[in-house]
């Protein structure tokens, strides 16, 4: 009875918190459809991390004769394999930019300068985050708000932040949470007829010679002012000339779906290896949600605004709301203004235009995250 029970000694009442917010991740990604493919690891691999003693993870053991052993967990070994060599991110990046379509953008370049207002929050809540820790740390909160999980692992990592897992946590834990979070920030700043401001699509004919130079083009632009953003941008730009070459459509799809889906999984389920909860509901820890989240509403509030300042000098105007697709979050932050936008009007379709923010947001947040290696390295 020893022998089958008495791990039972060893459970703390965290844990059951802890199962608690793993049940409600995955109550998002099925009942809710959030983000499943994210959600659902996370919040299956919160459980079976806090589970006394689990094998999930590396632990600390003692022998018969008193001798102290690491017994080495799956989700730790993918954890050292994966993520904190950069691996997983920069791989994912590849099949991001399979994913980004840069036809809108063109066709309407004007829509790239929302991708940079968006990312107002990285630097205000560096800012912020400064007061209460380390400025290495500081910044990789701060990168929380590019609303890009990859960048900020990365950007983590290579700053040898202490905080890497909750900074992990609460990057892609918002993510996911795109569509609860901004809906009622754009809802705040905005009337409803700024809301039902029709933005007609004119796409122009892109040449295929100018979309297989483009990724080409803001690679080297992007390195030659940013440097530490090579791997970033090189890896998602290299998804995307795949995408546009021509002759590798099947890798390109490849590279969307399965390559994407794969790694996505991967990186949820071991993310979660970091919400033990002796890490997980330290006080530092909830402060640094708190602050992600700041970030995150900040940032969809800064490019909104942004659109409404312009929108002052603009005989033709713009639906403010696309301003909020300018946090990377691909392609989930398009998508809710789209949304946003036929809930209002139901012939309001801005689905290209928001998608062309979101994909300079994606840009933007990459090359924020360089910019604040080239800082602080």
């Amino acid at each position: 009875m020893e022998v089958l029970f008495g791990n039972f000694a060893n459970f703390d009442y965290r844990m059951l918190i802890m199962w608690i917010i793993g049940g409600l991740l995955i109550f998002l990604a099925i009942k809710k459809e959030m983000e499943p493919t994210l959600l659902l690891p996370m919040g299956f691999g919160a459980i079976i991390v806090n589970i006394p003693g689990s094998g999930a993870i590396t632990q600390q053991i003692t022998d018969a004769l008193g001798n102290i052993a690491e017994e080495h967990g799956a989700l730790s070994i993918l954890y050292d394999a994966g993520i904190a060599n950069e691996l997983f991110p920069l791989v994912l990046f590849i099949g991001i930019g399979a994913m980004i379509d840069f036809g809108p953008i063109l066709s309407n370049p004007k829509l790239m300068i929302f991708g940079a207002a968006a990312q107002f929050g990285i630097f205000f809540t560096l800012c912020l985050a400064s007061i209460f820790f380390d400025i290495k740390d500081a910044a990789s909160i701060g990168i929380i708000g590019a609303a890009d999980g990859p960048t900020a692992i990365v950007v983590a990592q290579k700053l040898n932040s202490q905080f890497v897992g909750p900074i992990m946590v609460a990057a892609y834990s918002y993510m996911a949470l795109v569509p609860i979070i901004q809906p009622p920030v754009i809802k705040l700043l905005t009337t409803k007829k700024e809301r039902m401001i029709r933005m007609p699509y004119q796409p122009a004919n892109v040449s295929k010679t100018t979309r297989i130079l483009v990724p080409i083009i803001i690679t080297i632009i992007a390195g030659l002012f940013a440097p530490s953003s090579v791997s970033l941008v090189g890896f998602l730009m290299f998804g995307n000339l795949i995408r546009e070459c021509g002759v590798l459509d099947s890798l390109s799809e490849t590279a969307q779906k399965v390559l994407a889906n794969l790694i996505t999984i991967f990186l949820g389920i071991t993310i979660a290896s970091q919400m033990h909860y002796e890490q997980f509901l330290a006080p530092q820890t909830l402060l640094i949600l708190g602050l992600g989240l700041f970030a995150f509403i900040f940032d969809t509030a800064g490019g909104v605004i942004f659109a409404k300042v312009l929108n002052i000098f603009l005989k033709e105007k713009i639906n403010p709301m696309i301003g909020a697709a300018g946090i990377s979050a691909f392609p989930m932050a398009g998508r809710i203004v789209h949304k946003l936008g036929l809930k209002e009007d139901p012939q309001n379709f801005l689905l290209m235009q928001s998608m062309g923010v979101n994909v300079s947001g994606q840009i933007a947040s990459v090359i924020a995250g360089g910019l604040i290696l080239n800082f602080f390295m």
